[in-house]
């Protein structure tokens, strides 16, 4: 139970301030890990790990450090603590480390459903049939090569104290599947795609049938790829790969990024560096959501925070230490779900008008520099032709700057997929520069 979590924590912040310690803040997590793989209808591996550990960070004399231990027997916990005081004495003062305000502590736990017995309830048997039967809707059909499975679900509970008021704790679980497929394509060309989700609720997880299904007609529109041409055009960008540049966008807003100056929206805060068709919030408070949380790794509770809107950044991600080296109030530093606000219109409707163009569907490797927003992806995807996605395309890199290319961003779709922590839509940026043939 997570009170027992709570009587370690206690028990490490009072040894720390027996040691000497001014301040002390005790996080304890316990989790479970199981995960099945099958490869053409035959089980390849099965793994469980389970992890029971310490967190301490100490505060002595203006100075600070931070301890992990999996060692919880008595005599080894009293050594450690001991130990981890007298190193924090050693080293430089930080005069911007200090525990957190306790009025940002939460204490009182919203209703957030993240936790759900039959993830943990479940037998091998139980777990080896899903894995079967999604690998049955890929394996020994025509042109498959290979086909595999995934089955994966975790448990977990932390609890957390501080020596200024802080004590609370909290359960929950997560559970996926994803099916991946190889097929014979023409000559030597092995085309393959997947699909798959998680989620904190087994109940809310699509069927094997589904999610296999799914990942075979991702895999047969990969057939008779060939490398794209170079070219300025439109480019629509799936949800799925979408996603994935809204990660590039938001992560230089992290506190260290700005204060150490490796960030592209460092000193922007209020300005509109992007297009004001791009909203995104920042929301832990989603009952079953796989983002969401009551408290973040500082204790504070969980709150909505807007990051853009109408195309300027509103907030930083800050925990208290990078706020006060900024001279300004913390937030949190933990992403909760991220929430692209979507437009009016489906993919369909977006292609039928944007008549030519590039409808990419994931991204193969690149980079992008966090300070400038300069990037060079690889990618996958679709030219659209006479207002419809056609044919595949592939070995085509595109270039440019996240802030310029999120200020030609042209259209938000409609589609977010809810079962995911960025519930980002389609997006079309216009005049992009792509290079292939």
């Amino acid at each position: 139970m997570p009170n027992t979590l709570l009587d370690g924590a206690e028990l490490a912040v009072a040894l720390a301030q027996q040691a000497g310690a001014d301040g002390v803040f005790a996080s304890m997590s316990r989790s479970r890990q199981v995960s099945l793989d099958v490869r053409d209808q035959e089980l390849e591996k099965v793994q469980e790990s389970t992890d029971t550990s310490l967190r301490l960070q100490i505060y002595v004399d203006g100075r600070y450090s931070v301890h992990g231990t999996n060692d919880l027997s008595p005599d080894a916990l009293n050594a450690f603590v001991e130990q981890a005081v007298a190193l924090t004495r050693a080293l430089e003062v930080d005069a911007y480390r200090e525990l957190p305000d306790p009025s940002r502590f939460a204490h009182a736990q919203p209703a957030l459903a993240l936790h759900d017995p039959a993830v943990e309830s479940q037998s091998l048997d139980a777990r080896l049939e899903r894995a079967m039967a999604l690998n049955a809707r890929l394996a020994g059909k025509d042109k498959v090569i290979s086909a595999s499975a995934s089955v994966f679900d975790g448990s977990g509970e932390r609890g957390a104290v501080s020596s200024n008021g802080f004590a609370a704790s909290y359960r929950s679980t997560s559970t996926g599947m994803y099916g991946n497929v190889t097929l014979r394509g023409d000559g030597d060309k092995r085309p393959e795609d997947g699909w798959g989700m998680h989620a904190r609720q087994l109940a809310t997880l699509q069927s094997p049938a589904s999610i296999g299904d799914e990942a075979m007609r991702r895999a047969r529109l990969r057939l008779g790829s060939k490398k794209g041409p170079t070219t300025k055009t439109t480019m629509v960008v799936s949800r799925d790969a979408a996603a994935s540049l809204i990660v590039r966008l938001l992560g230089p807003a992290s506190g260290d990024a700005v204060q150490q100056g490796r960030s592209m929206w460092a000193g922007k805060l209020g300005q509109r560096l992007v297009s004001e068709k791009l909203d995104i919030v920042s929301n832990p408070l989603i009952p079953g959501a796989v983002g969401s949380y009551p408290f973040d790794d500082e204790g504070a509770a969980a709150f909505e925070m807007p990051i853009l809107e109408n195309g300027a950044l509103q907030h930083y991600f800050l925990n208290s230490y990078y706020a006060r080296k900024l001279d300004t109030a913390p937030t949190t530093d933990r992403w909760g779900n991220i929430i692209v606000r979507p437009g009016k219109r489906d993919l369909d409707t977006i292609v039928s008008d944007v008549g030519t163009g590039v409808y990419v569907t994931s991204w193969l490797g690149g980079n992008a520099d966090t300070t400038t927003g300069d990037f060079s992806f690889g990618l996958r995807g679709h030219l659209i032709e006479s207002g419809r996605v056609g044919a595949p395309v592939g070995e085509m890199n595109v270039t440019g700057n996240l802030l310029a290319l999120f200020s030609a961003l042209q259209e938000v779709g409609n589609d977010p997929f809810e079962h995911s922590m960025l519930r980002v839509p389609t997006l079309v940026f216009r005049d992009v520069q792509f290079s292939g043939t």
